[in-house]
């Protein structure tokens, strides 16, 4: 299927919530059709050490879901999305206004799956951020994410943590590209509890 492409210096995964402020015409336009058409579009990385050489993105990003539009003015777009599924483009070619179009293969939906004894590090430490961020009142739709928090989901815990952890966006784009949920888990449970462990 044919998909639009944005590439962004981020990395989004399933169930990520990503605002965005559309004022580029190419994107503009790009919205106007998925909404009429009620499809999304989506997300790709800019990383410096992107796989193919033919495009300048990552080959492997997220089809998005425009859930909120605010349109404060002509020309202007506030949208807010939400991740949906991995994607593995094929091809990739850009139009006369320089939108990217991929030629992309959906990839299997990532499964819910329970939360494993030896990982339970993860989950309390992204319960004492939600608590942090409580106590200093910050506003609902300012939070990295959403509720409902699915915190014994190692699917939804380990995207999560990937989205807000400070890491290099390539060693970000490697997690998104992993197939197990429970591997980019356990990688992100060493970054978490490697200073606690005794020299």
């Amino acid at each position: 299927m044919d998909l639009p492409l944005f590439p962004l210096k981020l990395v989004l995964f399933p169930q990520g919530i990503l605002p965005l402020n559309i004022f580029e015409k190419r994107y503009v336009d790009m919205v106007r059709k998925c909404l009429r058409a009620h499809q999304g579009f989506g997300i790709v990385c800019i990383c410096e050490d992107h796989k193919n050489n033919h495009i300048p993105f990552s080959s492997v990003g997220i089809l998005v879901e425009i859930i909120e539009t605010d349109i404060p003015q002509p020309g202007l777009f506030n949208i807010k999305c939400l991740g949906k599924q991995k994607f593995q483009i094929k091809s990739a070619k850009q139009q006369e206004d320089q939108l990217w179009i991929g030629d992309i293969e959906m990839l299997p939906e990532e499964a819910s799956m329970p939360l494993p004894q030896d990982l339970i590090a993860s989950k309390v430490y992204f319960e004492q951020l939600i608590h942090t961020l409580k106590e200093e009142a910050i506003n609902v739709d300012a939070m990295p994410f959403h509720s409902p928090y699915e915190l014994d989901n190692c699917a939804w815990l380990a995207n999560r943590w990937c989205e807000i952890l400070d890491i290099p966006l390539i060693q970000k784009q490697r997690m998104l590209e992993l197939d197990s949920p429970l591997i980019r888990l356990e990688l992100i449970n060493d970054i978490l509890t490697k200073n606690s462990r005794p020299a």
